[in-house]
């Protein structure tokens, strides 16, 4: 079957990025564009020093500058620009503190902003295309989401990251929408990531997939850039992505930002309040309530306690028996037994709750054993435009104390401004950065549309001492 060029899906992807254009945007997408910008410099720099950064971060070093080469977050220095994605990325993921966007896919559009800063480095390209590329990410992402739910076929949603890491990026390169096509199509053909990253005990790996899947995006976007073409077409083709990796499913986006009328996503997704996987926000908040009402709880108090959730977050971060006993951070941040105990012994949740001396800790294992999950109907129909959970703590004095939220603070019915998104950025990086050269970079994102380049913003982001 020979299919035209309008009906193939990356083509409909290309010819909206080719379209995008940055006077046609409105003001409150400019702006939530510069909060995530914000947003994800805060929790890259403030996870500078973990693990997994470093060794991505190492890996970077070893590479030499050149053409296509970017920078090194909080350095002065550069590497090539693929390996600068992974660390810029893993840095940007590790806390699993940047944003989120929930539809039958669940995924954290800011992944992709690595892969677009590296493009622009590349082109030296100004403010304005920044956005574009931004927009054009999140847009893509968050489309393919609402499309298809990859999760249920065993891929992770990284792979909708691919997809739109390289549409962002060959935005801010330039392409035109054939060439355009052609990185969507390197990006779909060579980036399908399973989805055992996120089951079980949970590794490093799984704050670095979507760093990975950046850099390839990247990646595609500059093969695309120098001319080399895809396969095609990838997703309808004999051995496309619809017949081989979705086992004959299809999808097509109806509608994108900006096509009559229609809003852009990224006014649909939702920056984070505590450092937890998004469908245990609501857990924090409401645990938190509770502490309010009666302080701090101590586990010998308790009789048993029931949280109420719904159907995707049992399934992500409740029912893998390693989610009852957390031996990794990563796999203690995907945790809500482990995430509601927390907050309701210590009264707070942040990053230090994700140490292993916290969640080995046997408070919070006595605490976990007295407490049940179950799956509700009321909570399950009002997903993914909230995510209410509720908790109900019986004390054995006989007192019972139930609280509920379901947009906590960050969601995008319940959004930070700029004062809440600084207000976050500076709880992370201050006392490592230098605090006066960083409220510099903050004037210059609040302004990126005036920029013409990103230098003076990376310039002044620096982690103090040695690199």
């Amino acid at each position: 079957m020979v299919l035209s060029v309008a009906e193939r899906l990356s083509r409909r992807i290309a010819e909206w990025v080719a379209s995008l254009d940055y006077s046609k945007l409105p003001e409150n997408v400019v702006e939530e564009v510069k909060k995530r910008v914000v947003d994800t410099f805060g929790v890259a720099l403030g996870a500078y020093a973990e693990e997994p950064v470093r060794i991505a971060r190492w890996i970077a070093f070893s590479g030499g500058g050149g053409r296509l080469s970017a920078t090194l977050w909080g350095t002065p220095h550069r590497g090539p620009a693929d390996h600068v994605v992974f660390a810029n990325g893993c840095a940007a993921r590790y806390f699993d503190f940047n944003d989120t966007y929930l539809s039958k896919e669940a995924l954290h559009p800011s992944d992709t902003i690595p892969a677009v800063l590296a493009a622009a480095e590349i082109a030296r390209a100004d403010g304005k295309k920044v956005i574009e590329g931004i927009v054009a990410s999140y847009e893509v992402a968050a489309r393919l989401a609402d499309a298809y739910s990859i999760r249920g076929r065993g891929w992770d949603h990284v792979v909708y990251i691919a997809i739109a890491s390289a549409a962002g990026a060959a935005k801010v390169l330039g392409l035109d929408a054939d060439w355009i096509e052609h990185a969507i199509n390197h990006a779909v053909n060579n980036n399908w990531s399973l989805r055992q990253t996120r089951a079980g005990e949970l590794s490093m790996w799984k704050g670095c997939a979507a760093a990975n899947a950046s850099r390839n995006g990247l990646f595609a976007a500059i093969l695309a850039w120098r001319g080399m073409t895809g396969p095609s077409p990838v997703f309808e083709g004999e051995y496309g992505a619809f017949k081989v990796a979705l086992c004959g499913d299809r999808f097509d986006l109806p509608v994108m930002g900006g096509e009559d009328g229609e809003p852009y996503k990224i006014l649909n997704t939702s920056i984070k309040y505590w450092p937890v996987e998004y469908h245990a926000m609501s857990a924090v908040e409401a645990a938190l309530k509770i502490v309010e009402k009666v302080g701090k709880v101590n586990p010998d108090d308790v009789e048993e306690i029931e949280v109420k959730t719904f159907d995707v977050a049992y399934k992500i971060i409740v029912k893998d028996p390693e989610k009852w006993d957390p031996r990794t951070r990563e796999t203690a941040d995907h945790s809500m037994p482990y995430i509601i105990a927390a907050a309701l012994i210590d009264g707070k949740v942040w990053l230090d709750t994700f140490k292993p001396e916290r969640y080995l800790a046997e408070d919070v294992r006595k605490i976990m054993k007295k407490m049940k999950v179950i799956v509700d109907e009321e909570h399950n129909a009002l997903y993914p435009e909230g995510i209410k959970n509720t908790i109900k703590v019986k004390f054995k004095d006989g007192r019972v104390i139930e609280e509920s939220s379901t947009y906590p603070p960050g969601h995008f019915k319940n959004p930070l401004d700029r004062k809440g998104v600084e207000e976050k950025f500076w709880k992370l990086v201050r006392g490592i950065v230098d605090e006066e050269q960083a409220r510099e970079a903050l004037k210059l994102v609040w302004d990126l549309e005036n920029r013409e380049s990103l230098e003076p913003i990376l310039a002044r982001l620096r982690i103090k001492g040695e690199w």
